[in-house]
């Protein structure tokens, strides 16, 4: 068993997002993006049949797939096939955790 805590993993950088992988396995990878406002996850997606989660941890911002956009803010919860067009944007400083099963 391991244990995390999350805050101590919260990397922030004005020039881009910052991106710690968390877990490992053959099973799922579990990371986390820390972003400053206005830096984002450009929408993409991959031809994978997989599946993605992310969750706000802390700040606000939206969800998006392209077209439309989703308000984001603790709590808030994303989970899509990775081939789905997904990304992120930080209106504030913004932690997300992110889940993927099984890993790409």
């Amino acid at each position: 068993m391991r244990i995390l805590e999350l805050e101590e993993h919260a990397r922030f950088s004005r020039e881009e997002r910052q991106l710690t992988i968390l877990h490992d396995s053959p099973s799922w990878r579990v990371l986390t993006f820390c972003f400053e406002a206005g830096q984002e996850l450009p929408v993409h997606s991959h031809e994978a049949d997989s599946e993605v989660m992310i969750l706000v941890l802390s700040g606000e911002g939206c969800f998006t797939d392209g077209e439309r956009e989703y308000p984001a803010k603790p709590g808030s919860v994303l989970i899509a096939k990775v081939s789905e067009p997904h990304g992120v944007r930080a209106e504030t400083r913004m932690q997300v955790l992110v889940a993927i099963s099984p890993p790409i």
